[in-house]
């Protein structure tokens, strides 16, 4: 099964609906037979790469309201975080400019290192407020996932999988994508934002039928207790 899921690393929904789907991947049992192809979009493409205003001085602005108003908006959002393990701190959390970000994951991703890379950077911008705008914060973050820092020097300064990360914004505009997170499965069904735990694992579980998949078994107790294996037994 292959689902293409299209975000932002500024984008709260997107960490939101990451975690839906991974534990959705993992109550249905088919963890291992889903492929999942991580798409780059960007909300903010004018975006500064770093900016002294918080995130809710610049969402005032953006909707004309207040940053009382903004901080009471946002709240629902801190809790639905707050239910999947996601500490989101918006207090300290400033703008930034994802492209680059997106040219680091699409490089960790050719290195075998994309889901790691990816998990790394959400982390950074809404757990930890790291500015994932400025480039010595991004080679920071690939070396701790493993990246090796010249490697990851290199494709920051000379612009490298700028073209990748263009062909996945060019291809969201043209199945008419709007807005994330945005699941496609299979490249048949979609899902539109971070919907409840229980419509992704529907999602999952039909196209897993239609693909005659079956779960992985659960394994309950100790492994290996009792078990025979060729001619040899063991308690």
């Amino acid at each position: 099964m292959k689902i293409e899921v299209w975000s932002d690393y500024v984008c709260p929904f997107c960490y939101i609906g990451k975690r839906e789907l991974e534990n959705a991947i993992e109550k249905t049992g088919f963890q291992d037979q889903v492929d999942i192809e991580l798409k780059s979009y960007q909300l903010s493409p004018d975006s500064p790469a770093t900016s002294e205003e918080s995130i809710y001085e610049v969402l005032a602005k953006k909707y004309g309201t207040t940053i009382e108003q903004v901080k009471a908006q946002t709240a629902g959002i801190i809790d639905r975080a707050a239910t999947l393990g996601l500490n989101y701190q918006y207090e300290n959390m400033k703008p930034a400019n994802t492209f680059k970000a997106h040219r680091l994951a699409k490089y960790a991703e050719s290195v075998g290192k994309g889901a790691e890379m990816s998990e790394r950077l959400l982390q950074a911008y809404f757990i930890e407020n790291q500015e994932i705008g400025l480039t010595d914060i991004l080679v920071g973050l690939g070396v701790e996932i493993g990246l090796e820092r010249q490697a990851v020097e290199d494709v920051l300064n000379d612009g490298s999988f700028a073209d990748e990360v263009l062909s996945d914004i060019q291809e969201a505009s043209q199945i008419g994508i709007r807005g994330v997170p945005f699941f496609v499965f299979n490249g048949k069904y979609a899902i539109s934002g971070a919907q409840p735990g229980e419509v992704f694992e529907n999602a999952v579980r039909q196209v897993a039928q239609e693909d005659g998949l079956r779960p992985s078994l659960k394994m309950m107790g100790q492994e290996g207790i009792g078990t025979c294996t060729d001619g040899k037994c063991e308690l």
